[in-house]
């Protein structure tokens, strides 16, 4: 894979982590770790990851990094509820 291609699938991933993770339904945020690992795993057994060792650094580096996305996804669609529900107070009570 180029170096063009990896870059432009790391940014995707991203991209589709950072929406699927400020979605109501939490699960929506843990498609993109899944679809990670079965990726990795599979570069890993077919022999395009070569190095077990790089293997378990790059799981655990982008699991973290997925799953941090996904945390501060779910904190953001909890702050915006609460916003919401504040302006919705103040509409209540004018």
């Amino acid at each position: 894979m180029s170096e063009y291609t990896m870059f432009l699938s790391v940014v995707a991933m991203c991209a589709m982590q950072h929406f699927m993770s400020r979605r109501n339904n939490r699960l929506w945020g843990g498609i993109v770790p899944i679809i990670f690992v079965a990726v990795m795993t599979w570069l890993y057994i077919t022999g395009g990851i070569e190095h077990v060792i790089k293997y378990i650094v790059l799981l655990i580096v982008g699991l973290l990094l997925l799953l941090g996305e996904w945390s501060r996804g779910q904190k953001s669609l909890r702050k915006q509820r609460e916003e919401e529900l504040i302006k919705m107070k103040a509409q209540d009570l004018k």
